[in-house]
Protein backbone atom coordinates (compact mmCIF):
# COMPACT_ATOMS: atom_id res chain seq x y z
CA UNK A 1 0.00 0.00 0.00
CA UNK A 2 1.24 3.22 -1.23
CA UNK A 3 0.36 5.32 1.33
CA UNK A 4 2.18 8.41 0.76
CA UNK A 5 -0.34 9.42 -2.14
CA UNK A 6 -2.39 10.70 0.37
CA UNK A 7 0.64 12.41 2.43
CA UNK A 8 -0.75 15.84 1.75
CA UNK A 9 -4.38 14.73 2.90
CA UNK A 10 -2.81 13.46 6.26
CA UNK A 11 -0.59 16.49 6.82
CA UNK A 12 -3.94 18.77 6.32
CA UNK A 13 -6.33 16.76 8.88
CA UNK A 14 -3.22 16.23 11.41
CA UNK A 15 -2.69 20.28 10.85
CA UNK A 16 -6.85 20.51 11.12
CA UNK A 17 -6.78 18.51 14.56
CA UNK A 18 -3.71 20.26 16.15
CA UNK A 19 -5.26 23.63 15.48
CA UNK A 20 -8.81 22.37 17.01
CA UNK A 21 -6.53 21.09 20.62
CA UNK A 22 -5.12 24.75 20.10
CA UNK A 23 -8.24 26.61 20.04
CA UNK A 24 -9.40 24.42 22.94
CA UNK A 25 -7.27 25.31 25.20
CA UNK A 26 -5.85 28.38 24.22
CA UNK A 27 -6.63 31.52 26.22
CA UNK A 28 -7.95 35.04 24.95
CA UNK A 29 -8.82 35.43 21.54
CA UNK A 30 -8.34 32.33 19.32
CA UNK A 31 -10.10 33.09 15.87
CA UNK A 32 -7.50 35.42 14.00
CA UNK A 33 -4.26 33.40 15.28
CA UNK A 34 -6.87 29.62 14.34
CA UNK A 35 -7.08 31.17 10.78
CA UNK A 36 -3.46 32.37 10.03
CA UNK A 37 -2.66 28.77 10.97
CA UNK A 38 -5.15 27.70 8.75
CA UNK A 39 -3.89 29.69 5.89
CA UNK A 40 -0.21 28.62 6.95
CA UNK A 41 -1.54 24.87 6.93
CA UNK A 42 -2.95 25.30 3.41
CA UNK A 43 0.41 26.67 2.44
CA UNK A 44 2.05 23.66 3.98
CA UNK A 45 0.01 20.87 2.33
CA UNK A 46 0.70 22.39 -1.21
CA UNK A 47 4.57 21.59 -0.77
CA UNK A 48 3.81 17.96 -0.58
CA UNK A 49 1.45 17.81 -3.22
CA UNK A 50 3.53 19.74 -5.87
CA UNK A 51 5.89 16.84 -5.36
CA UNK A 52 3.65 14.12 -4.37
CA UNK A 53 3.82 10.52 -5.96
CA UNK A 54 2.23 9.55 -8.73
CA UNK A 55 -0.15 5.89 -8.64
CA UNK A 56 -2.59 4.10 -7.04
CA UNK A 57 -2.87 3.24 -3.26
CA UNK A 58 -5.53 1.81 -0.63
CA UNK A 59 -6.71 -0.81 -2.26
CA UNK A 60 -7.27 0.89 -5.31
CA UNK A 61 -9.13 3.28 -3.30
CA UNK A 62 -7.26 6.82 -3.89
CA UNK A 63 -5.72 7.41 -6.91
CA UNK A 64 -2.39 10.24 -7.38
CA UNK A 65 -1.76 11.66 -11.10
CA UNK A 66 -1.62 14.91 -12.67
CA UNK A 67 -5.23 15.84 -12.61
CA UNK A 68 -5.48 15.33 -8.98
CA UNK A 69 -2.83 17.39 -8.17
CA UNK A 70 -4.01 20.19 -10.40
CA UNK A 71 -7.42 20.40 -8.87
CA UNK A 72 -5.97 19.86 -5.04
CA UNK A 73 -3.57 23.35 -5.61
CA UNK A 74 -6.59 24.96 -6.55
CA UNK A 75 -8.57 24.19 -3.78
CA UNK A 76 -6.00 24.72 -1.49
CA UNK A 77 -5.37 28.17 -3.04
CA UNK A 78 -9.30 29.23 -2.92
CA UNK A 79 -9.56 28.05 0.50
CA UNK A 80 -6.51 30.23 1.57
CA UNK A 81 -8.26 33.42 -0.06
CA UNK A 82 -11.46 32.37 1.68
CA UNK A 83 -10.24 32.15 5.10
CA UNK A 84 -8.02 35.47 4.15
CA UNK A 85 -11.40 37.76 3.13
CA UNK A 86 -12.96 36.14 6.71
CA UNK A 87 -10.59 37.60 8.99
CA UNK A 88 -12.45 41.54 8.92
CA UNK A 89 -15.79 40.47 8.34
CA UNK A 90 -15.79 37.82 11.21
CA UNK A 91 -14.48 40.29 13.65
CA UNK A 92 -17.10 42.79 12.25
CA UNK A 93 -20.02 40.42 12.62
CA UNK A 94 -19.20 38.92 15.79
CA UNK A 95 -18.30 35.51 15.01
CA UNK A 96 -14.75 35.54 16.00
CA UNK A 97 -14.76 31.46 16.87
CA UNK A 98 -11.53 29.69 16.03
CA UNK A 99 -14.18 26.65 14.76
CA UNK A 100 -14.55 28.70 11.75
CA UNK A 101 -11.22 28.55 9.72
CA UNK A 102 -11.30 24.89 10.82
CA UNK A 103 -14.49 23.78 9.82
CA UNK A 104 -12.71 25.14 6.45
CA UNK A 105 -9.97 23.45 6.59
CA UNK A 106 -11.97 20.19 7.51
CA UNK A 107 -14.41 20.74 4.16
CA UNK A 108 -10.87 21.15 1.81
CA UNK A 109 -9.80 17.66 3.22
CA UNK A 110 -13.22 16.55 1.64
CA UNK A 111 -12.25 18.09 -1.24
CA UNK A 112 -8.80 16.45 -1.72
CA UNK A 113 -10.21 13.50 -1.06
CA UNK A 114 -12.87 13.99 -3.85
CA UNK A 115 -9.94 15.29 -6.81
CA UNK A 116 -8.12 11.56 -5.79
CA UNK A 117 -11.64 9.33 -6.03
CA UNK A 118 -10.31 5.89 -7.69
CA UNK A 119 -13.71 4.24 -6.25
CA UNK A 120 -17.53 5.17 -5.95
CA UNK A 121 -16.98 4.61 -2.12
CA UNK A 122 -14.30 7.28 -1.97
CA UNK A 123 -15.85 9.47 -3.52
CA UNK A 124 -19.23 9.35 -1.42
CA UNK A 125 -16.92 9.89 1.84
CA UNK A 126 -15.27 12.93 0.52
CA UNK A 127 -18.28 14.79 -0.64
CA UNK A 128 -20.06 14.03 2.67
CA UNK A 129 -16.66 15.16 4.67
CA UNK A 130 -17.11 18.62 2.34
CA UNK A 131 -20.52 19.01 2.88
CA UNK A 132 -20.82 18.47 6.36
CA UNK A 133 -18.46 21.08 7.42
CA UNK A 134 -20.46 23.23 4.87
CA UNK A 135 -23.62 22.26 6.11
CA UNK A 136 -22.03 24.07 9.75
CA UNK A 137 -20.69 26.85 7.94
CA UNK A 138 -23.57 28.09 6.56
CA UNK A 139 -26.01 28.44 9.38
CA UNK A 140 -22.51 29.96 11.42
CA UNK A 141 -24.25 33.75 12.22
CA UNK A 142 -27.15 31.88 14.56
CA UNK A 143 -28.50 34.73 16.10
CA UNK A 144 -29.38 35.85 12.23
CA UNK A 145 -32.49 34.05 10.57
CA UNK A 146 -31.28 34.16 7.23
CA UNK A 147 -28.25 32.29 8.14
CA UNK A 148 -29.84 29.68 10.15
CA UNK A 149 -32.38 29.86 7.37
CA UNK A 150 -29.70 29.19 4.53
CA UNK A 151 -28.01 26.47 7.03
CA UNK A 152 -31.56 24.78 7.09
CA UNK A 153 -32.01 24.94 3.40
CA UNK A 154 -28.57 23.60 2.17
CA UNK A 155 -28.10 20.63 4.89
CA UNK A 156 -32.17 19.56 3.79
CA UNK A 157 -31.79 19.89 0.00
CA UNK A 158 -28.08 18.38 0.64
CA UNK A 159 -29.22 15.07 2.15
CA UNK A 160 -31.71 15.19 -0.19
CA UNK A 161 -28.38 14.68 -3.21
CA UNK A 162 -26.31 12.56 -1.04
CA UNK A 163 -29.51 10.27 -1.04
CA UNK A 164 -29.07 10.61 -4.88
CA UNK A 165 -25.90 10.34 -5.34
CA UNK A 166 -25.62 6.51 -3.08
CA UNK A 167 -28.43 5.54 -4.53
CA UNK A 168 -26.94 5.87 -7.62
CA UNK A 169 -23.78 4.32 -6.62
CA UNK A 170 -25.74 1.30 -5.25
CA UNK A 171 -27.51 1.02 -8.25
CA UNK A 172 -23.81 0.69 -10.61
CA UNK A 173 -22.44 -1.50 -8.14
CA UNK A 174 -25.75 -3.77 -8.07
CA UNK A 175 -25.39 -3.80 -12.25
CA UNK A 176 -21.97 -4.23 -12.55
CA UNK A 177 -20.41 -6.10 -9.43
CA UNK A 178 -17.67 -3.04 -8.62
CA UNK A 179 -17.07 -0.03 -7.49
CA UNK A 180 -13.82 0.84 -8.63
CA UNK A 181 -13.37 3.41 -11.38
CA UNK A 182 -10.89 1.29 -13.18
CA UNK A 183 -13.03 -2.40 -12.97
CA UNK A 184 -16.16 -0.29 -14.11
CA UNK A 185 -14.13 1.57 -17.16
CA UNK A 186 -12.92 -2.23 -18.14
CA UNK A 187 -16.56 -3.89 -17.57
CA UNK A 188 -18.27 -1.09 -18.96
CA UNK A 189 -16.15 -1.27 -22.51
CA UNK A 190 -19.01 -2.38 -24.53
CA UNK A 191 -21.88 -0.26 -24.49
CA UNK A 192 -24.19 -2.38 -26.17
CA UNK A 193 -24.00 -5.14 -22.74
CA UNK A 194 -24.66 -1.85 -20.59
CA UNK A 195 -27.79 -2.72 -18.96
CA UNK A 196 -30.79 -0.27 -18.17
CA UNK A 197 -30.54 -0.40 -14.64
CA UNK A 198 -26.54 0.76 -14.52
CA UNK A 199 -27.60 3.73 -16.90
CA UNK A 200 -30.06 5.27 -14.54
CA UNK A 201 -27.68 4.00 -11.39
CA UNK A 202 -25.12 6.60 -13.97
CA UNK A 203 -28.37 9.18 -13.90
CA UNK A 204 -28.53 9.25 -10.27
CA UNK A 205 -24.91 9.96 -9.82
CA UNK A 206 -25.19 13.17 -11.77
CA UNK A 207 -28.14 14.15 -10.15
CA UNK A 208 -26.27 14.22 -7.18
CA UNK A 209 -22.86 15.57 -7.96
CA UNK A 210 -24.95 18.29 -10.49
CA UNK A 211 -26.56 19.61 -7.04
CA UNK A 212 -23.24 20.21 -5.58
CA UNK A 213 -21.97 22.95 -8.78
CA UNK A 214 -25.46 23.88 -8.54
CA UNK A 215 -26.63 23.24 -11.88
CA UNK A 216 -30.06 23.26 -13.22
CA UNK A 217 -32.43 21.84 -12.22
CA UNK A 218 -30.66 21.42 -8.98
CA UNK A 219 -30.09 25.01 -8.36
CA UNK A 220 -32.91 25.97 -6.27
CA UNK A 221 -30.53 26.37 -2.95
CA UNK A 222 -28.31 28.55 -4.52
CA UNK A 223 -29.92 31.84 -3.96
CA UNK A 224 -31.37 31.94 -0.80
CA UNK A 225 -28.29 30.26 0.63
CA UNK A 226 -25.85 32.36 -0.72
CA UNK A 227 -27.54 34.91 0.42
CA UNK A 228 -28.32 34.00 3.91
CA UNK A 229 -24.94 32.12 4.55
CA UNK A 230 -22.37 34.64 6.17
CA UNK A 231 -20.65 36.53 3.19
CA UNK A 232 -17.15 34.95 3.65
CA UNK A 233 -18.74 31.42 3.54
CA UNK A 234 -20.61 32.74 0.23
CA UNK A 235 -17.26 33.43 -1.12
CA UNK A 236 -16.10 29.22 0.00
CA UNK A 237 -19.03 27.89 -1.29
CA UNK A 238 -18.68 29.78 -4.89
CA UNK A 239 -15.04 28.65 -5.09
CA UNK A 240 -13.22 25.55 -3.39
CA UNK A 241 -16.57 23.26 -3.57
CA UNK A 242 -17.68 23.79 -7.13
CA UNK A 243 -13.37 23.25 -8.33
CA UNK A 244 -13.78 20.00 -6.44
CA UNK A 245 -17.39 18.94 -7.41
CA UNK A 246 -16.89 19.94 -10.92
CA UNK A 247 -13.68 18.17 -10.75
CA UNK A 248 -14.84 14.42 -9.40
CA UNK A 249 -17.76 15.09 -12.34
CA UNK A 250 -15.36 15.18 -14.73
CA UNK A 251 -13.49 12.43 -13.58
CA UNK A 252 -16.07 9.99 -12.81
CA UNK A 253 -17.60 10.68 -16.57
CA UNK A 254 -14.75 10.41 -18.15
CA UNK A 255 -12.50 7.18 -16.18
CA UNK A 256 -15.05 4.80 -14.73
CA UNK A 257 -18.03 5.27 -17.50
CA UNK A 258 -15.63 7.24 -20.41
CA UNK A 259 -17.49 4.46 -22.70
CA UNK A 260 -20.63 5.02 -22.15
CA UNK A 261 -20.46 8.79 -23.74
CA UNK A 262 -23.29 8.65 -26.18
CA UNK A 263 -25.96 7.17 -22.80
CA UNK A 264 -24.57 10.72 -20.35
CA UNK A 265 -23.83 13.45 -23.23
CA UNK A 266 -27.30 14.14 -24.28
CA UNK A 267 -28.23 14.30 -19.93
CA UNK A 268 -25.38 16.65 -19.22
CA UNK A 269 -26.31 18.92 -22.98
CA UNK A 270 -29.53 19.59 -21.16
CA UNK A 271 -27.89 20.52 -17.41
CA UNK A 272 -25.88 22.63 -19.46
CA UNK A 273 -27.86 24.77 -21.57
CA UNK A 274 -30.61 25.05 -18.79
CA UNK A 275 -27.82 26.30 -15.73
CA UNK A 276 -26.39 28.77 -19.11
CA UNK A 277 -29.95 29.91 -19.76
CA UNK A 278 -31.67 30.58 -16.63
CA UNK A 279 -28.08 31.63 -15.16
CA UNK A 280 -28.49 34.44 -17.30
CA UNK A 281 -32.11 35.18 -17.51
CA UNK A 282 -32.68 35.13 -13.86
CA UNK A 283 -30.30 37.45 -12.77
CA UNK A 284 -31.64 40.35 -15.15
CA UNK A 285 -34.02 41.21 -12.28
CA UNK A 286 -31.77 41.18 -8.90
CA UNK A 287 -30.76 44.28 -6.88
CA UNK A 288 -29.26 42.36 -4.43
CA UNK A 289 -25.48 41.55 -5.54
CA UNK A 290 -25.25 38.06 -3.37
CA UNK A 291 -28.15 36.83 -5.50
CA UNK A 292 -26.64 37.66 -8.46
CA UNK A 293 -23.58 35.95 -7.78
CA UNK A 294 -25.63 33.74 -7.13
CA UNK A 295 -27.33 33.35 -10.39
CA UNK A 296 -24.04 34.24 -11.93
CA UNK A 297 -22.69 30.85 -10.70
CA UNK A 298 -25.54 28.88 -12.48
CA UNK A 299 -24.49 30.17 -15.58
CA UNK A 300 -20.65 29.87 -15.09
CA UNK A 301 -21.00 26.08 -14.13
CA UNK A 302 -22.68 25.68 -17.30
CA UNK A 303 -20.60 26.73 -19.24
CA UNK A 304 -17.89 24.40 -17.55
CA UNK A 305 -20.00 21.65 -18.13
CA UNK A 306 -19.76 22.42 -22.13
CA UNK A 307 -16.23 21.16 -21.92
CA UNK A 308 -17.33 17.81 -20.22
CA UNK A 309 -20.22 17.31 -22.48
CA UNK A 310 -17.30 17.62 -25.46
CA UNK A 311 -15.96 14.27 -23.74
CA UNK A 312 -12.63 15.33 -24.90
CA UNK A 313 -9.38 15.82 -24.22
CA UNK A 314 -9.66 19.21 -25.06
CA UNK A 315 -12.95 19.85 -23.37
CA UNK A 316 -11.55 18.85 -19.98
CA UNK A 317 -8.81 21.15 -20.46
CA UNK A 318 -11.15 24.00 -21.35
CA UNK A 319 -12.77 23.04 -18.00
CA UNK A 320 -9.89 22.99 -15.85
CA UNK A 321 -8.84 26.37 -16.78
CA UNK A 322 -12.00 28.40 -16.56
CA UNK A 323 -12.36 26.75 -13.44
CA UNK A 324 -8.75 28.75 -12.05
CA UNK A 325 -9.88 31.73 -13.97
CA UNK A 326 -13.50 31.75 -11.86
CA UNK A 327 -12.07 31.50 -8.71
CA UNK A 328 -9.69 34.32 -9.10
CA UNK A 329 -12.56 36.48 -10.27
CA UNK A 330 -15.00 34.98 -7.61
CA UNK A 331 -12.84 35.68 -4.87
CA UNK A 332 -11.92 39.06 -5.86
CA UNK A 333 -15.71 40.05 -6.71
CA UNK A 334 -16.61 38.56 -3.23
CA UNK A 335 -13.58 40.24 -1.51
CA UNK A 336 -15.44 43.46 -3.22
CA UNK A 337 -18.47 42.87 -1.29
CA UNK A 338 -17.68 42.09 2.13
CA UNK A 339 -16.16 45.59 1.94
CA UNK A 340 -19.01 46.86 0.91
CA UNK A 341 -20.19 48.30 5.07
CA UNK A 342 -21.10 51.62 5.75
CA UNK A 343 -20.84 52.76 9.26
CA UNK A 344 -19.99 49.42 10.58
CA UNK A 345 -22.89 47.73 9.19
CA UNK A 346 -22.70 45.44 5.47
CA UNK A 347 -24.79 46.45 2.43
CA UNK A 348 -25.64 44.31 -0.38
CA UNK A 349 -27.55 46.00 -2.48
CA UNK A 350 -26.22 46.90 -6.18
CA UNK A 351 -27.47 50.27 -5.72
CA UNK A 352 -25.31 50.91 -2.55
CA UNK A 353 -22.42 50.82 -4.79
CA UNK A 354 -23.49 54.38 -6.82
CA UNK A 355 -20.86 56.81 -7.67
CA UNK A 356 -18.05 53.99 -6.06
CA UNK A 357 -15.56 55.34 -8.98
CA UNK A 358 -15.62 58.45 -7.28
CA UNK A 359 -15.72 57.65 -3.65
CA UNK A 360 -13.15 54.56 -4.12
CA UNK A 361 -11.82 54.30 -7.37
CA UNK A 362 -9.49 51.72 -6.95
CA UNK A 363 -12.32 49.20 -5.56
CA UNK A 364 -13.95 50.76 -8.10
CA UNK A 365 -11.27 49.57 -10.86
CA UNK A 366 -11.01 46.01 -9.75
CA UNK A 367 -14.68 45.32 -9.16
CA UNK A 368 -15.08 46.80 -13.38
CA UNK A 369 -12.13 44.33 -14.04
CA UNK A 370 -14.13 41.41 -12.60
CA UNK A 371 -17.60 41.98 -13.79
CA UNK A 372 -15.67 42.51 -17.56
CA UNK A 373 -14.37 39.21 -16.74
CA UNK A 374 -17.17 37.50 -15.81
CA UNK A 375 -18.98 39.09 -18.71
CA UNK A 376 -16.27 37.38 -21.11
CA UNK A 377 -14.57 40.31 -22.41
CA UNK A 378 -11.09 40.38 -23.51
CA UNK A 379 -8.39 40.79 -22.77
CA UNK A 380 -9.51 39.51 -19.46
CA UNK A 381 -9.21 35.64 -18.00
CA UNK A 382 -13.16 35.31 -18.13
CA UNK A 383 -12.67 35.39 -22.53
CA UNK A 384 -9.93 33.13 -22.48
CA UNK A 385 -11.46 30.79 -20.45
CA UNK A 386 -14.65 30.48 -22.41
CA UNK A 387 -12.50 30.48 -25.77
CA UNK A 388 -10.82 27.30 -24.18
CA UNK A 389 -14.57 25.83 -23.43
CA UNK A 390 -16.30 27.00 -26.56
CA UNK A 391 -13.26 25.74 -29.25
CA UNK A 392 -13.57 22.32 -27.52
CA UNK A 393 -17.43 22.17 -28.32
CA UNK A 394 -17.17 23.52 -31.89
CA UNK A 395 -14.13 20.89 -31.96
CA UNK A 396 -16.62 18.42 -30.75
CA UNK A 397 -19.44 19.22 -33.19
CA UNK A 398 -21.74 20.61 -30.31
CA UNK A 399 -22.39 23.41 -32.76
CA UNK A 400 -25.53 24.47 -30.87
CA UNK A 401 -24.21 24.10 -27.30
CA UNK A 402 -21.36 26.44 -28.63
CA UNK A 403 -23.90 28.89 -30.11
CA UNK A 404 -26.10 28.81 -27.03
CA UNK A 405 -22.85 29.40 -24.99
CA UNK A 406 -22.20 32.71 -27.05
CA UNK A 407 -25.52 34.42 -26.89
CA UNK A 408 -26.10 33.78 -22.68
CA UNK A 409 -22.94 35.64 -22.41
CA UNK A 410 -23.93 38.13 -24.24
CA UNK A 411 -27.55 38.27 -22.31
CA UNK A 412 -25.41 37.81 -18.83
CA UNK A 413 -22.89 40.67 -20.00
CA UNK A 414 -25.91 43.21 -19.61
CA UNK A 415 -26.02 42.61 -15.80
CA UNK A 416 -22.36 42.72 -15.65
CA UNK A 417 -21.82 46.14 -17.48
CA UNK A 418 -24.98 47.22 -15.29
CA UNK A 419 -22.75 47.03 -12.09
CA UNK A 420 -20.17 48.97 -14.09
CA UNK A 421 -22.58 51.56 -15.19
CA UNK A 422 -24.08 51.93 -11.68
CA UNK A 423 -20.29 52.70 -10.04
CA UNK A 424 -19.22 55.39 -12.99
CA UNK A 425 -22.32 57.52 -14.01
CA UNK A 426 -24.60 57.34 -11.16
CA UNK A 427 -24.82 59.44 -8.61
CA UNK A 428 -22.28 58.93 -5.70
CA UNK A 429 -23.83 57.29 -1.97
CA UNK A 430 -22.18 57.45 1.12
CA UNK A 431 -18.76 56.28 0.78
CA UNK A 432 -18.07 53.05 2.46
CA UNK A 433 -16.41 52.90 5.71
CA UNK A 434 -12.08 52.15 5.20
CA UNK A 435 -11.06 48.99 3.58
CA UNK A 436 -9.26 46.17 5.90
CA UNK A 437 -5.71 45.35 4.11
CA UNK A 438 -6.72 41.55 3.64
CA UNK A 439 -9.71 42.45 1.62
CA UNK A 440 -7.24 44.61 -0.59
CA UNK A 441 -4.65 41.73 -1.10
CA UNK A 442 -7.35 39.20 -1.89
CA UNK A 443 -9.07 41.82 -4.78
CA UNK A 444 -5.16 42.56 -5.84
CA UNK A 445 -4.78 39.12 -6.35
CA UNK A 446 -7.41 38.23 -8.38
CA UNK A 447 -7.18 41.24 -10.00
CA UNK A 448 -3.73 40.83 -11.46
CA UNK A 449 -4.80 37.28 -12.42
CA UNK A 450 -7.22 38.62 -14.54
CA UNK A 451 -6.12 41.23 -15.77
CA UNK A 452 -2.66 39.70 -16.94
CA UNK A 453 -3.80 36.24 -17.35
CA UNK A 454 -3.60 36.36 -21.32
CA UNK A 455 0.29 37.76 -21.27
CA UNK A 456 1.61 34.54 -19.94
CA UNK A 457 -1.24 31.70 -20.60
CA UNK A 458 1.88 28.84 -20.85
CA UNK A 459 1.71 27.32 -17.00
CA UNK A 460 -1.33 27.06 -16.42
CA UNK A 461 -2.90 25.81 -20.34
CA UNK A 462 0.46 23.33 -19.99
CA UNK A 463 -0.50 22.41 -16.50
CA UNK A 464 -4.30 22.01 -17.41
CA UNK A 465 -3.31 19.84 -21.01
CA UNK A 466 -0.83 17.61 -18.61
CA UNK A 467 -4.03 16.78 -16.24
CA UNK A 468 -6.84 16.43 -19.18
CA UNK A 469 -4.67 13.92 -20.99
CA UNK A 470 -4.14 11.61 -17.57
CA UNK A 471 -7.65 11.02 -17.67
CA UNK A 472 -7.49 9.49 -21.27
CA UNK A 473 -5.14 7.43 -21.13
Amino acid sequence: MNWTLALPELVLACCGMAILVYGVIAKGETFRPASMLVVGAFLLTAVPEISADRGSGYAGLFVGDSYSIFVKLTVLLSAALSVIVSLDYNEHANLRRFEFPVLMLFSTVGMMLMASAANLMTMYVGVELMSLSIYVLAAFARDELRSSEAGLKYFVLGALASGLLLYGVSLVYGFSGSMSFDRLAQALANPAQVSAGLIVGVVFIVAGLAFKVSAVPFHMWTPDVYEGAPTPVTAFMGTAPKVAAMALLVRAMATPFGHLLAQWQQLILLVSIASMLLGSLAAIGQSNIKRLMAYSSIGHMGYALIGLAAGTPSGVRGVLIYLVTYVFMNAGTFACIIAMRRRGRSVEGISDLAGLARTDPAMALVLAIFMFSMAGIPPFAGFWGKYFIFTSAVQGGLWTLAVIGVLTSVIGAFYYIRIIKVMYFDAPAEAFDTRPTSLSFVAAVGGVFTTFFFIFPAPLVGAAEAAAKVLFG
